[in-house]
């Protein structure tokens, strides 16, 4: 980090981060805060060096910023972001000292049309860049809402109108893709339907709510001490269509403030539908990848919908350190882990470091704030790299300050931050532009769906150690805010050849990001089920087209007019195909064959009705098989599962009404297995 001085008052300060840009472009908050000495119980030997500088971006003789005042805006008492300039400057001092190796990821400028270029193919359509008929770019297409078309289509205008300037070939016509009569339709704004949960819409079928407690909600609100008012969160209609039937004239209110306390946030419940809440973990990684297309396509359609610009970094590839522990992207770290431990989600050494603090640093005053010795930091940190797979290293030598230094220099190392180069100015715009709190967690919603699974895991077991954290504030003094402060910096501020003052005035913006972060994670690590029944139609529509090619090759047609004449023989022959259940006329209608290869009893045939829910199928083979179960299944949690049809694979909730769920998907398996920890 450099800091230079200059006689009017005003300082340039670089944030640190290892291996991040210069600058994130697009920063427009115009936070300067005055902070006087600090009330704090614990000292700092920094201190003094964080009033000077934090005196001196307050300094009333320093500029105005040219650019108008956000209109999230923070607005602080003196002494809130202390902790947040104090951690900058602990940063700096870990590297000055050598501890940590600075890497700067450069941006490179892209030309006119790659960033459409680059979004269409990071939104899984690659086809229409390449013209090709390929079947999941088709599927994908034919799922996308009214407000996901236009946003594709206006991506599409921009990238085929920057390759007709450029003459470089031919490319397709808006309207062959989405069957327009112009180029640039409107798109009227109307109410939208809801669908169900993790379903399709089904003919005459309204959504149905059950009436809930709050233990079968996703509750992710406040203590006693919070304001009683609760807000409902529903994912049955895509964000940007619930956008689209807001009045026009709505505006969104300026000189919004940043309050610290935690009981500013309001209270969010998700109530369950009919098939019930899943969470990210509960999908197979080829329909999660489909989530991640949508996911970006509906927030691009999201910020259209709020009038936002959605804007991306385009960064040069850093490659990272392929062995050791820090500085090692976690994807290369994974591989080196699931050698180790196979299955294995987030990098051991992370795991580490939090089973270390949660064991007997959760109750340390000041944990996370104060910062450990720099030399003995360092010194673990060398140690770590020779020692920790060889598993002799002595954690017990390890002191609570230094395990959370520690910790907090695994994420800077990171070749790439843990939330991503190129979605980081969307999460800085979706506080500085949406003064909404629940407009602001639909955003973060749809950025954390988009993450790289390394990427969430990692973030999510973080952000959980985070939220033990908070919990012990009567003891270590961390309350929400002072924890959203000091982790801040280590996420979104980053190291440059020169920083502007823009950057150091996001402190409050990046704070509110960690908070909305910790504070919501249940709710922002589950899967919208409108993405859901995206997925299951793009699903269908793929196999569809699968069925369609098969129909005219003549080849198959060959095989199966002679499977018939096999099959009309009267003695069978032996060893013929046996059709999966769902494929077998002899199940009436409503009956579900269930499969538990763990159990004694590994098939039943069980008839649904109106009230029949997933735990209810469970509790029957538990019931029947409580004697005879397999030794490997006693002590794991079974879940039901559905596979095949319109969806990979889905663990289905517990309160999933199953009769519900198959009529979505008739043509699935029904299998009882360990959930994937």
């Amino acid at each position: 980090m450099t800091m230079e001085m200059k006689d009017s008052g005003s300082v340039v300060l670089t944030a640190y981060h290892p291996h991040s840009p210069a600058r994130i472009p697009g920063m427009e908050q115009s936070f300067v805060q005055d902070i006087p000495p600090s009330h704090s119980p614990t000292s700092r030997k920094s201190l003094p060096r964080c009033r000077r500088i934090n005196r001196m971006l307050s300094n009333e003789s320093a500029p105005p910023p040219a650019f108008s005042r956000s209109n999230s805006q923070a607005s602080m008492d003196s002494t809130s972001m202390e902790d947040f300039w104090c951690e900058v400057e602990s940063i700096k001092e870990s590297s000055e000292d050598g501890s940590e190796e600075a890497t700067l990821l450069e941006f490179r400028p892209a030309d006119e049309g790659e960033l459409e270029a680059e979004w269409l193919q990071d939104a899984g359509l690659s086809t229409l860049i390449s013209g090709a008929e390929e079947e999941d770019g088709q599927a994908l297409l034919s799922t996308l809402t009214r407000t996901q078309a236009a946003a594709v289509q206006k991506r599409y205008n921009t990238y085929t109108q920057t390759l007709r300037k450029k003459n470089k070939h031919t490319v397709r016509d808006v309207r062959d893709i989405f069957g327009t009569n112009d180029s640039s339709p409107t798109f009227e704004t109307v109410p939208v339907s809801p669908v169900p949960s993790n379903g399709i819409q089904l003919p005459g079928q309204k959504p149905v709510w059950k009436s809930v407690s709050s233990n079968s909600c996703l509750d992710c609100g406040l203590d006693k001490s919070s304001p009683s008012v609760t807000e409902e969160l529903s994912y049955e209609v895509s964000f940007s269509e619930s956008i689209t039937v807001l009045p026009k004239t709505q505006e969104w209110p300026k000189n919004q403030r940043f309050k610290k306390e935690d009981s500013a946030l309001p209270k969010f419940v998700v109530r369950k539908s009919r098939f019930g809440l899943t969470e990210v973990g509960d999908l197979s990684a080829e329909d999660m990848k489909k989530i991640r297309y949508l996911s970006l396509i509906e927030l691009t359609a999201f910020y259209d919908a709020l009038g936002v610009e959605l804007k991306r970094n385009r960064a040069e590839r850093v490659r990272g350190r392929e062995n050791g522990l820090f500085g090692v992207p976690l994807t290369i770290l994974l591989e080196n882990d699931q050698k180790k431990l196979p299955g294995v989600k987030v990098p051991l050494i992370f795991q580490k470091l939090l089973l270390k603090l949660e064991e007997t640093g959760l109750e340390t005053e000041g944990i996370l704030r104060v910062p450990g010795s720099a030399s003995r930091v360092k010194n673990l940190h060398q140690e770590l790299e020779a020692k920790f797979y060889e598993d002799t290293f002595d954690w017990d030598q390890v002191r609570n300050n230094d395990a959370a230094g520690l910790l907090k220099m695994f994420i800077r190392e990171l070749p790439s931050p843990l939330f991503t180069v190129e979605y980081l100015p969307a999460f800085i715009t979706l506080v500085e532009k949406i003064s909404k709190i629940k407009l602001q967690l639909q955003a973060l919603h749809l950025l954390i769906m988009l993450l790289p699974e390394a990427n969430r895991d990692t973030a999510k077991a973080f952000l959980q150690f985070l939220k033990k954290v908070v919990a012990n504030e009567g003891k270590n003094k961390m309350n929400l805010w002072n924890v959203s402060m000091i982790v801040a910096p280590n996420l979104f501020i980053y190291k440059g050849k020169r920083a502007n003052q823009q950057e150091m005035q996001a402190a409050a913006t990046t704070a509110h990001i960690v908070r909305l972060l910790i504070r919501y994670q249940d709710i922002l690590w589950t899967v919208p089920s409108f993405l859901i029944s995206q997925v299951r139609k793009m699903n269908e529509a793929a196999m569809n087209n699968s069925k369609r090619q098969l129909m005219f090759d003549k080849g198959v047609r060959k095989l199966l007019r002679r499977k018939t004449m096999e099959r009309e023989r009267p003695e069978r022959p032996e060893g013929a195909v046996t059709f999966p259940p769902y494929l077998q006329s002899d199940i009436p209608e409503g009956v579900v064959r269930v499969y538990a290869p763990l159990h004694s009893k590994v098939s039943m045939a069980i008839q649904l009705n109106s009230q029949t829910k997933a735990k209810d199928i469970l509790a029957r083979f538990h019931c029947e098989n409580s004697r005879g179960s397999s030794q490997n299944m006693r002590g794991q949690i079974q879940s039901l599962h559905e596979i095949g049809g319109n969806i990979g694979q889905h663990c289905l909730d517990p309160d999933a009404y199953m009769l519900d769920v198959y009529r979505a998907n008739p043509q699935a398996e029904w299998v009882i297995k360990p959930k994937a920890s």
